[in-house]
C-alpha cells in the first residue's frame, strides 16, 4: 500500500479528510492512521488554534502529539481572531509542504466551515466595515440581538436558520454583508472561489447511536473539570485584553465557564450548560455532515479497528485506481 501511495493517480495530489462531531474519536483514529500510513496531520479546528486553551478544547496531549504531530494548533493568542480565509491559506501552505515531502496531508477536525472553505474556495465577501459594525451594535443595544436576528430572517432566512438568535458576531456579519452589497450572505457564498488543487477522500466518524455521543460528551466535560478546566479559564479571565465577545472565549465550554466566573450562575448550572452547548455543537456538526455535497465514507466510532481497516481499504483502492 505505502509503495503505491507515492504514485499519484492523476496530476492532482491526494489529501485525506477525517471529519466528525466533537468527542467522536477523530484524534484516536488519526494516531492509528499515522502509525500505518505516510501521512502528516493538519488540525481543522477553530478552537485548537489558541495557545493556553488546552483542557477545554480537548487538545491532543503531549503523548498523542508525539505519536501524531498536528499542524495548525497553538498558532494564535486567544486575543487574536482567525477566519476561514486564514485557515485556507495556512492549510494550503501546510498541504503543499507535506506533499513536497512525498507524504499525504491528513486533515482532522470538526470545524466544517473550514473544510467547506478549503474544498470550494471562498466567495467574494466584502471586508469588514468598522463604522457599519458599530452602527449595527448600537442598534442591537437598543433593540437586542434577537430583534436583529428577526431582521436577518426577512432578508436571509437560510443564514438566520443557521445562526443562533444570540450569536452577535455572526448576526452582525450577515447584516453587514447585506447592507454593504445589497445581497444576502447566502447569495454571495454560493459564488465560489478557487477550488482545492487536490483530489480528496473524505471520511466522517461518529457513533451510530446518538445517545452514545451524548454520554461521551458528558463524561468528557466532567473529565475536563477534573483536569483543571476552571483554573485554565481563570487565567484567561484575569487578562484585561480578553472579553466574552472574542471567538476564543465564545468557544463551547469556555463561554459557560467564563459566565460562571463572572457570577452569572452556580457551578452545577455551568456544568449543565457546558454539556448542553457541546451537545448542540455536535448536533450542528452532524447536520453539516448529513448535508455534505461530496460523498462521505461513514465510520462507526464504536468500531475503531473496523474504522481503521475501512480507511486503509479505501485508500488502497484509490491508489490502485
Amino acid at each position: 500500500l505505502i509503495c503505491n501511495m507515492t504514485q499519484q493517480t492523476d496530476s492532482k495530489p491526494t489529501a485525506l479528510f477525517l471529519m466528525g462531531p466533537t468527542a467522536s474519536g477523530k484524534t484516536d483514529l488519526a494516531i492509528q492512521l499515522r502509525q500505518s500510513l505516510p501521512v502528516e496531520v493538519i488540525s481543522v479546528d477553530s478552537a485548537l488554534i489558541y495557545k493556553g486553551m488546552d483542557i477545554g478544547t480537548a487538545k491532543p496531549s503531549k503523548e498523542e502529539l508525539a505519536l501524531a504531530p498536528h499542524r495548525l494548533i497553538d498558532i494564535l493568542d486567544p486575543a487574536e481572531s482567525y477566519s476561514a480565509m486564514n485557515f485556507r491559506d495556512d492549510a494550503l501552505r501546510e498541504m503543499a509542504n507535506i506533499t513536497a515531502q512525498g507524504k499525504i496531508p491528513l486533515l482532522v477536525g470538526g470545524t466544517m466551515l473550514y473544510y467547506k472553505a478549503l474544498i470550494e474556495g471562498l466567495s467574494p465577501l466584502p471586508s469588514a466595515d468598522e463604522k457599519l459594525r458599530l452602527e449595527i451594535e448600537e442598534k442591537a443595544q437598543k433593540f437586542g440581538w434577537p430583534a436583529l436576528h428577526q431582521e436577518l430572517q426577512k432578508i436571509d432566512p437560510i443564514s438566520a436558520e443557521r445562526i443562533n438568535p444570540n450569536d452577535s458576531q455572526r448576526i452582525n456579519r450577515a447584516l453587514e454583508v447585506f447592507y454593504l452589497t445589497g445581497k444576502s450572505l447566502t447569495e454571495l457564498t454560493e459564488q465560489k472561489g478557487e477550488e482545492l488543487p487536490y483530489q480528496f477522500l473524505q471520511f466522517a466518524i461518529a457513533p451510530e447511536d446518538r445517545a452514545v455521543l451524548h454520554q461521551r460528551i458528558e463524561q468528557r466535560f466532567h473529565k475536563m473539570i477534573e483536569l483543571g478546566f476552571q483554573e485554565e479559564v481563570e487565567k484567561l479571565y484575569q487578562r484585561e485584553d480578553l472579553h466574552p465577545d472574542l471567538p476564543s472565549i465564545r468557544c463551547v465550554g469556555y463561554r459557560q465557564m467564563w459566565e460562571y466566573l463572572r457570577g452569572d450562575y452556580d457551578h452545577e448550572e455551568m456544568v449543565f450548560r457546558g454539556i448542553c452547548a457541546t451537545r448542540q455543537l455536535a448536533k450542528r456538526q452532524i447536520t453539516w455532515l448529513r448535508g455534505w455535497k461530496t460523498p462521505l465514507n461513514w465510520l462507526d466510532s464504536l468500531q475503531p479497528q473496523q474504522a481503521k481497516e475501512i480507511v486503509l481499504r479505501k485508500i488502497d483502492a484509490h491508489f490502485k485506481g
